[in-house]
């Protein structure tokens, strides 16, 4: 599993408040010269944390990162606590230096704090990636209880957790195909599908119910918008695009006509075919480059509801919903994948407007040449949600097993 599934934007913030009070606190009163320890430690995370996104800071982080590692097996808590809202350069750092504790511990057959490895992965709030350390760490010294953890994850919003219980559910259906159970293994290859978020597993699952006889409409089994109006193309270049607010982040008029930048453009239809529900902005304006584009969707639910959005994409981006800015990230051809940032938000009862903007910067590189995005709505399980009568296409999912 990769660390690209990140935490809400929106939590990721929340969690970075008072991270260092955080920790003070999550230490055990394990000796009288604790405290300084704990203070020690406490500020090589600080050091940690300040690592530059290009890396600035790693000789000062290289000299915290051994100070930490230098730590006992009752540090392990506060170093899985700093890894809340921290870059991946930090994060790389703060599980190197966990990682030293733990094989220097069982070296010594000192124990390892499970019960507070347990809290923390239980609470569903903290780092993904963290939380995947602590279930990785108890199942170590104790993979019964892991294993049966485990299980009860099938739901778990992070993909990192929830991919092992997919994998059981996996193995069972392969199993029953084995012996010859056939309607069996559909059922379980359905069950295992309406849970799982990694592409591996999915493409597996997928391919199994489609040799089967078994049509999937992959886009709406994931809950991924389909249906779409978009717009463009507007002048990005330099960047500028971004900030810039164009005639549909002021008002919403899809009969409208809007100066582009090189010619007036109108609204048009899109529907998403690809699998894995992503809008390529190259299909309907072309492989352009220094621009941005507006889709627009209604999703209506029957009664009001927090939601998540769940969106990935390789281009800078922001996101709308009622006219109400969600947020925005701008970064470029970084690789995408499903889920890779989850918004919180609330739908009202009946219908809601979903605006997306895409920008595309100028690299000419072969690899920079994706100008896409993926959305999807669910709930906070990651369960699939759908708009008041969104059914799987016809026209989708034939039984031809895709390469």
């Amino acid at each position: 599993m990769s660390g690209l599934f990140n935490l809400s934007p929106t939590k990721k913030h929340s969690l970075n408040r008072g991270w260092a009070g955080v920790l003070i606190a999550s230490f055990p009163a394990v000796t009288g010269s604790f405290p300084a320890q704990a203070a020690d430690s406490v500020e090589s995370i600080r050091v940690i944390r300040a690592l530059g996104r290009e890396g600035e800071g790693n000789p000062a982080a290289a000299e915290a990162g051994r100070n930490l590692a230098a730590g006992g097996p009752e540090t392990l808590p506060v170093i899985l606590a700093a890894m809340d809202g921290a870059g991946d350069l930090s994060l790389n750092w703060l599980r190197a230096a966990a990682e030293t504790i733990v094989d220097r511990a069982l070296a010594q057959k000192l124990p390892l704090p499970v019960a507070d490895l347990g809290k923390f992965l239980l609470d569903t709030h903290h780092n993904p990636r963290a939380r995947r350390f602590s279930f990785e760490l108890i199942a170590r010294v104790d993979p019964s209880t892991a294993s049966r953890l485990s299980a009860g994850m099938i739901q778990d919003p992070s993909p990192e957790l929830r991919f092992d219980a997919v994998q059981k559910l996996i193995d069972q259906a392969t199993r029953a195909a084995t012996e010859g159970n056939k309607a069996g293994a559909r059922l379980l290859f359905q069950q295992s599908l309406q849970f799982a978020l990694d592409v591996t597993q999915i493409d597996l699952i997928v391919k199994k119910l489609r040799e089967s006889g078994e049509a999937v409409d992959l886009p709406y089994v994931l809950g991924f918008v389909r249906q779409w109006k978009v717009v463009g193309p507007f002048d990005s270049v330099g960047g500028k695009g971004f900030a810039a607010a164009y005639p549909p982040e002021e008002k919403i008029d899809l009969s409208a006509e809007y100066q582009g930048k090189t010619a007036p453009v109108k609204w048009r239809d899109w529907t998403v075919k690809d699998d894995y529900g992503s809008l390529s902005m190259n299909e309907p304006f072309g492989s352009l480059k220094g621009v941005a584009a507006y889709a627009w969707s209604e999703f209506e639910v029957s009664q009001a509801q927090d939601v998540e959005l769940r969106l990935g994409s390789e281009n800078a981006w922001k996101v709308w919903v009622n006219g109400q800015f969600i947020f925005g990230q701008e970064e470029y051809h970084r690789n995408k994948a499903i889920d890779q940032y989850r918004m919180p938000v609330h739908l009202n009862a009946g219908r809601n407007v979903i605006l997306v903007k895409v920008c595309q910067n100028e690299q000419t590189e072969d690899w920079a040449g994706a100008w896409d995005f993926q959305l999807r709505v669910c709930d906070p399980s990651g369960a699939a949600l759908h708009s008041v009568g969104d059914k799987p296409s016809p026209t989708l999912g034939d039984t031809k097993a895709k390469p």
